[in-house]
């Protein structure tokens, strides 16, 4: 669970920390959609390059890259097993009854391994370099021409702040449960999955309690503090674009689209 970085922020004074969260928060978009339109591994070389570069420019940790890679491992695991077993197509290398894996299998599952792995860390460049009341900020003025359809853009900008904010919070509380757990004499490392699994109830029983409390407490403050929505609201602080945020996303846009043109 402590490897689990999203939600996380680090300040900084890079030039990605300073970037308006909207200008951020669109190129974060566009990146996504150039993972999702390259059809070539040059392409994915070439894009690590452009998000490692911006990575390291903004002066973050090499451990929190690898631990933010920690968590989807099962997930990846899964993917490529699905593929090398039941993607056919070329030349077999290995088969055990039914089961094969081609050369079509191996293709796909390191195509959809590497687009799923540049995918969190294109995500974590955004969320380690921008504090939550900023995301929040910039996702409430992104959803305010949905205003008209009804969609309550403040609500949503808070919750989903409010849920990155409380993700490393609850983290930490599991850690000390399972700590304590651990001191009473709990074991949640041996026996097989489902005695694994069963032993994790006395951890999941407190970490709820605990997730409701806090959000009991956290209703309370925001009454407290008189909160009845975005209607009628202002900000402290107000976001200002700057020419160089507009030229970050024009470079972010160029690169896009020189991308998928080359056709990688």
């Amino acid at each position: 669970m402590r490897s689990i970085t999203l939600g996380h922020y680090l300040p900084g004074d890079s030039l990605l920390h300073r970037m308006d969260p909207r200008i951020k928060l669109l190129s974060l978009f566009i990146l996504i959609a150039a993972l999702f339109l390259i059809k070539t591994f040059l392409g994915f070389a070439i894009f690590c390059v452009f998000v490692l570069i911006v990575f390291f420019n903004a002066g973050l940790p090499w451990r929190y890259f690898l631990r933010g890679l920690k968590p989807i491992f099962y997930i990846v695991f899964f993917t490529i097993t699905l593929h090398f077993l039941f993607t056919k197509g070329g030349r077999v290398y290995w088969h055990w009854g039914p089961l094969t894996v081609e050369e079509a299998g191996i293709y796909m599952g390191s195509f959809m391994t590497i687009r799923l792995v540049l995918l969190v860390i294109t995500t974590l460049l955004i969320t380690l370099t921008t504090s939550p009341i900023a995301f929040a900020d910039g996702i409430e003025f992104l959803l305010r021409p949905f205003r008209r359809l009804g969609v309550p853009g403040h609500e949503i900008a808070m919750m989903m702040t409010i849920a990155l904010r409380f993700i490393p919070t609850l983290m930490e509380e599991g850690v000390k449960i399972r700590n304590a757990q651990m001191a009473r004499g709990a074991d949640f490392e041996t026996g097989n999955v489902f005695l694994r699994a069963r032993s994790l109830v006395p951890l999941l029983v407190p970490l709820f309690i605990s997730a409701f409390r806090r959000a009991d407490e956290l209703a309370l403050a925001m009454e407290a503090r008189c909160y009845r929505g975005g209607e009628n609201r202002t900000k402290m602080r107000q976001l200002e674009a700057t020419p160089l945020d507009y030229w970050g996303l024009v470079a972010v846009a160029g690169f896009t689209l020189a991308l998928v043109c080359c056709g990688a």
